[in-house]
């Protein structure tokens, strides 16, 4: 690089071996600094303008490559490539040092380029999980695999280079130690496995709410990556899951709800058996004017005396024959009710039925679907809905079964307790003094 400068050092009196070292220092000092040069260059002048292009870019593909700093670490294969190209000028007649040198910048430029090559795979996943299509598929799982592989790749090269071998003899000792690694990358190689699954069967997504009990999962799906699933329960904590536990055990996946376009409402209130009755005519005026069953009240009535009229049927006894009751009545209201509630969705599936009794009453349950999906919307829609039918029941001279309460008790035991003053001593109450 300075072949006038050894001359010059020479005629100023200067040994030959000295002034060798000397100029081979001034040497390296000046690579060190065109290295220094050419880091800040591409770092401050490169990297830089490539930023600001990015953000004024109306694109966003490259907004993911800055933000994963693939062209930062780009830029540190600017000073090992100056370093390794003018060793072998600077370090002429020195074999073992010129060897360690470009050995050194060769395996500085694999790692920075390796480096940057995973960053340019994690800006891949950014994008391609913004995508419609990258939505439904385990990008992450990709991505890591291809980053392991890489990584595997380098060190082997790395390895390859300082023990001076072919990277072809490590590559052919691997099948003596497949046993070995099979047992240290158990779990990459199973969540692997089961990402392409989960993928093939479209069993889980990015944003599908899923239900795992056994793991404490009840949330969204965040994140489907190499090993782990991340969900973020309703209570914002996060969840990890085995990506193969998705595969060997069993879990709930909302996503048929979401894209049905309706969400379940499955609910029952209890009626007082002892509350249902055969309708009178005063029950049948009043309903009459009831607007969601008027037009079901007159023609039931015109259609069962029809027929008790056919059937010779008696019916000075209310047993006898057809007669309306008010819980048929009433679930009649509600069938309508429903049908008319904007919110509800006609077109899936629609039932207002009774169920088997119990002990506490007669289950009136209400299977319907809200047409709005959103958690709070939808509770208030359910809510809106029963609201309604607690207090219309009433109307139709039902009563809905609750089990006594405290004061229920209090109450009962003061009637007791008056009723027997009263047997007691007369029309004297409570309150009265004793005669």
């Amino acid at each position: 690089m300075f072949d006038s400068l050894l001359p010059w050092l020479q005629s100023r009196g200067l040994a030959g071996t000295h002034a060798q070292w000397v100029v081979m220092c001034v040497e390296v000092v000046t690579v060190i600094v065109i290295a220094v040069l050419a880091n800040i260059l591409t770092k401050r002048l490169a990297v830089r303008q490539l930023q600001r292009w990015t953000a004024r870019n109306p694109t966003t593909w490259d907004d993911h490559l800055v933000s994963r700093k693939v062209f930062l670490r780009l830029s540190h294969l600017a000073p090992a490539v100056v370093i390794y190209h003018f060793a072998g000028a600077v370090l002429e007649g020195h074999t073992g040092w010129l060897a360690a040198v470009q050995q050194g910048s060769i395996i500085y430029m694999l790692a920075a380029g390796t480096w940057a090559v995973s960053s340019l795979f994690s800006a891949l996943d950014d994008i391609l999980s913004q995508s419609s299509s990258g939505r439904n598929l385990p990008i992450k799982t990709f991505v890591q695999v291809a980053q392991l592989l890489l990584f595997g790749l380098m060190g082997l090269t790395v390895t390859s280079l300082m023990l001076g071998k072919s990277p072809l003899i490590l590559f052919s000792g691997l099948g003596a130690m497949a046993a070995l690694l099979l047992l240290v990358f158990k779990d990459p190689l199973m969540g692997f496995v089961a990402g392409i699954q989960l993928s093939a069967n479209q069993m889980v997504a990015i944003g599908d709410w899923i239900e795992m009990p056994q793991y404490g999962a009840d949330g969204d799906v965040i994140e489907v990556a190499l090993t782990t699933v991340k969900v973020q329960n309703f209570d914002k904590t996060i969840v990890t899951i085995p990506t193969y536990a998705l595969i060997s055990g069993s879990f709930k996946n909302w996503r048929g709800m979401t894209e049905s376009g309706g969400r379940r409402i499955k609910r029952a209130i209890v009626i007082d058996m002892a509350s249902v009755r055969f309708c009178d005519d005063e029950m049948l005026e009043r309903f009459s004017h009831i607007q969601y069953v008027a037009d079901h009240v007159s023609q039931k009535e015109a259609e069962i005396a029809e027929w008790n009229h056919t059937q010779g049927v008696d019916v000075s006894s209310p047993v006898n024959g057809r007669r309306l009751t008010n819980l048929g009545t009433f679930r009649a209201y509600v069938i309508a009710y429903l049908r008319h509630h904007p919110m509800v969705h006609q077109e899936m599936t629609f039932l207002v039925r009774q169920l088997a009794p119990t002990a506490q009453g007669l289950p009136i349950e209400i299977y319907v679907f809200s047409r709005d999906q959103d958690w709070a919307n939808y509770e208030g829609i359910q809510a809106d809905i029963f609201d309604h039918i607690i207090a219309v029941v009433p109307e139709f001279d039902l009563g809905v079964f609750q089990a006594p309460s405290g004061s229920d008790v209090r109450e009962a035991l003061s009637s007791s307790s008056e009723k027997k003053l009263r047997k007691m001593h007369g029309r004297r109450v409570i309150g009265e003094p004793f005669k």
